[in-house]
């Protein structure tokens, strides 16, 4: 049986990349944080459907509710590292990237008391403008990370990278890359990679196309996928950020939604944590 990676990425709604224009980070405190609640409905909502999970979180969040980050480790969840304040990999170069991820890791395995093995970057901003971050993070201790999506996008994406889990040899050693989900389609004798991983694909798509992605990704290619999504997700009543066009629609499409929508694909799909779902693959 093949099981796939169910992972969280534990940010708050006005941290997100589409509001990074209008809102400073200078000015994250000002804003009510929504995490805490909503993380809780969806460890209340793993513990229904008897599933556990990756969360990545942030460490800016990890740094004021310390006690999140140990009750979602108390419930069998694997902790991971989001990096600190939420910047573009690409944008901050290889010194700033190295002290983000060493502060934010730091704290998380202060407050849990164990390694933190797993790394994703904020946006997947991990591209081909940023390659040597897979170097620092071998060289900080991770030992797998998930950050390279392989598509096209106007912010992240490495178009032609592999589609399932496999070992990347760098200079400084190897970490294991668990790519956020694709699934192929053949359209005038190319083949195109439909994005089924989460985020404003899950709110965006049905319910039916992710579980039938993920299920002949299983059965057809015989690989695990993962899924992923934010807590602010699941909030339809958070407050509004005022901002363009094309930012208000990528996060707030169908949020009302997203929970059912979220039950349906778990309650269907085998799902565990990301560390199991790599010990269980079998890696070229």
């Amino acid at each position: 049986m093949i099981y796939n990676a169910l992972t969280v990425d534990v940010e708050d709604y006005f941290q997100v990349n589409a509001f990074a224009n209008c809102v400073s980070r200078d000015h994250w405190c000002k804003f009510p944080l929504r995490v805490v609640e909503n993380t809780l409905r969806i460890l209340d909502m793993f513990d229904q459907l008897d599933v556990r999970a990756t969360f990545f979180v942030l460490g800016w969040v990890a740094d004021r509710e310390g006690s999140l980050v140990k009750e979602i480790r108390r419930r069998g969840h694997e902790i991971a590292c989001h990096g600190y304040g939420h910047e573009l990999v690409y944008e901050i170069g290889p010194a700033r990237f190295r002290e983000d991820i060493c502060r934010a890791k730091q704290i998380l395995e202060g407050l849990i008391g164990e390694p933190v093995k797993g790394y994703r970057a904020p946006s997947y901003s991990i591209t081909g403008k940023s390659f040597w971050a897979l170097d620092i993070l071998i060289e900080e201790g991770f030992s797998y990370d998930s950050s390279i999506f392989p598509v096209y996008h106007d912010t992240y994406g490495v178009p032609d990278a592999p589609r399932f889990p496999h070992l990347v040899k760098c200079q400084t050693g190897t970490i294991m890359e668990f790519p956020l989900t694709t699934y192929p389609l053949r359209l005038w004798n190319k083949e195109l990679r439909l994005p089924i991983a989460g985020g404003g694909y899950l709110r965006l798509l049905t319910a039916a196309i992710l579980q039938h992605g993920i299920n002949s990704i299983n059965r057809n290619e015989c690989q695990p996928a993962v899924l992923y999504f934010h807590p602010w997700e699941i909030d339809p009543d958070q407050p509004r950020i005022k901002a363009g066009l094309k930012s208000t629609f990528r996060h707030y499409l169908n949020l009302h939604s997203t929970e059912a929508k979220l039950r349906k694909i778990i309650g269907s799909v085998q799902f565990t944590n990301m560390s199991e779902v790599l010990d269980r693959a079998i890696i070229p």
